[in-house]
């Protein structure tokens, strides 16, 4: 039976520090509602951060909690997980410290499937050491470390989870604490490794960085919220909706009531496909061409690395004939010594 929390319960009693405007005040409101909402043991939950502003988030909750070192979140929580299945592992990294310093943990956590649940704060800037750009960042940018502006192709996270034979990825932006909490209850759900992106806005070093889907005047025309069995429709008067171009081999956006065109003809989401093909499509759509896909884009289930390694040692056990310290010591060629 589920435990009635709020998210009061999962506050702690230290004084936030982040910048005032900051994106993280939203995350964390929204990280506290899903904890509530999804009601398992407070003494379940362990949060685990590596380095960055985003990785104080340990201080700030009512849970467990370990900030680690600079890139190596996901390999303390993919021990932490083995080691104790019960745990609710959230983990909590920006876009540097997941995806530069941290980026082979991230992709093998992903590849083996662990069961923990990734959070990506992705700005687009490496903030607590002032600007610097990051595998994020869009070409061209200027930044600290880029005056002329950058000429490294950036990541995208959602591509990178895919191509690492992610079975779980879902993207949200900071400001909507209702799609984020929503997002986030479903990677706990998930049985594996589950990875959110939060769109999360720098005030100090990259203020605005989203502000092409996110400014109110065009958030409507440029959001594709997602839900499964659902047609992937968007718009101010939700009349615009995505196709597939047989012909062109690519997604479309095309306007309901036009050219003959009804919602019958709009896709619908299919977030359990295991051919991630039309997944890699979505989260490969950018503004203004495409509306950027939000929500769960994908969800399918796998055998986990701790499934796969309990029934591992289970096999073993079963056909082993050493059951015990002294089976094991008086095993292959034993003599005595006198």
């Amino acid at each position: 039976m589920a435990e009635q929390y709020t998210p009061k319960d999962f506050k702690s009693n230290q004084e936030i520090r982040w910048c005032p405007g900051c994106g993280d005040h939203g995350i964390i409101n929204s990280v506290q509602k899903a904890m509530a909402e999804l009601g398992y043991p407070k003494e379940s939950w362990a949060v685990i951060s590596g380095i960055g502003c985003s990785s104080r988030f340990p201080y700030y909750m009512n849970t467990y909690g370990f900030h680690t070192i600079h890139g190596r979140a996901a390999a303390i929580a993919s021990g932490a997980k083995s080691a104790n299945p019960k745990l609710n592992i959230l983990q909590v990294s920006g876009d540097g410290d997941a995806l530069a310093i941290g980026g082979n943990h991230f992709i093998h956590a992903i590849r083996r499937n662990i069961d923990i649940t990734t959070l990506v704060f992705n700005n687009e800037i490496y903030g607590l050491t002032k600007g610097q750009y990051s595998p994020t960042t869009k070409l061209g940018t200027k930044t600290k470390t880029s005056p002329y502006g950058t000429i490294e192709t950036p990541f995208n996270p959602g591509e990178l989870v895919i191509g690492a034979q992610g079975r779980f990825f879902a993207r949200t932006l900071d400001m909507n604490i209702n799609l984020s909490a929503e997002v986030i209850e479903a990677g706990v759900r998930h049985k594996g490794t589950a990875v959110v992106e939060i769109l999360q806005n720098c005030v100090i070093f990259a203020d605005g960085v989203h502000s092409a889907i996110t400014d109110k005047e065009m958030k409507e025309e440029r959001q594709l919220i997602l839900r499964h069995g659902e047609p992937m429709v968007f718009g101010k008067n939700k009349d615009k909706g995505i196709m597939f171009d047989m012909k062109a081999g690519k997604l479309k956006v095309v306007e309901i009531g036009k050219d003959g065109i009804t919602l019958d003809d709009i896709m619908v989401h299919d977030a359990h496909s295991e051919n991630p093909s039309m997944h890699w499509m979505l989260v490969h759509m950018k503004a203004p061409e495409y509306p950027v896909a939000l929500g769960v884009i994908r969800d399918v289930e796998g055998t986990t690395y701790n499934d796969a390694l309990d029934a591992q040692i289970e096999n073993v056990k079963a056909k082993s004939s050493i059951r015990c310290v002294e089976d094991l010591l008086n095993s292959g060629d034993v003599w005595e010594v006198k």
